[in-house]
């Protein structure tokens, strides 16, 4: 495994670690602005892993696949990022220190609505992630050395286009919750 597919593996685990230091920070010892602080450095964690991408880049390395998911895993951080923290939020409050409500499981028509909002964001993350892509092929200038970002472009573009067809097939067959007969 190269460098950078590393770092994006050490930035997924430094994502979730700061994540939980700043809940356990927040909620349990009560320091809010401490907490706030440790969720906001997410953002460092991406722009870390950017830099490093682009160095390794500008510095003639050969565009791999783990360059172009290092774009990927940026877009969906920024698109998803505040949305997957306060699903953290919520289920540590009520699932560890057993405050709050439940976390609402959704069902038809507001399931769909949920994860209409949701491809709306990988939409996002998709443009976020294709821009940045396009970035560093504009800023590498020789086909030849990000020929792999092709693969990449592709495929997430199939991605995105089968979550559409996902996300209209939620309000074709409504989900029901399951019957406990």
């Amino acid at each position: 495994m190269n460098l950078i597919a590393w770092m994006i593996v050490v930035c997924e685990v430094m994502f979730w670690i700061v994540i939980v230091l700043g809940l356990v920070t927040r909620y349990v010892f009560k320091m809010k602005r401490l907490g706030l602080f440790l969720l906001s450095l997410t953002i460092v964690i991406d722009l870390a892993l950017l830099i490093i991408t682009g160095i390794d880049l500008y510095n003639g390395a050969t565009a791999t696949v783990a360059h172009g998911i290092a774009a990927v895993y940026i877009g969906i951080s920024i698109a998803f990022g505040k949305s997957m923290i306060q699903w953290a939020d919520e289920r540590f409050q009520y699932y560890v220190l057993k405050q709050g409500e439940k976390p609402v499981k959704r069902y038809g028509t507001e399931y769909a609505k949920h994860y209409l909002k949701s491809w709306i964001r990988h939409v996002l993350a998709y443009l976020i992630g294709v821009g940045l892509l396009a970035g560093i092929i504009y800023w590498i200038n020789d086909p030849s050395q990000t020929k792999a970002f092709d693969a990449i472009l592709r495929g997430w573009s199939t991605v995105l286009v089968i979550d559409l067809i996902i996300t209209v097939s939620h309000f074709v067959w409504l989900s029901k919750p399951k019957s406990d007969s």
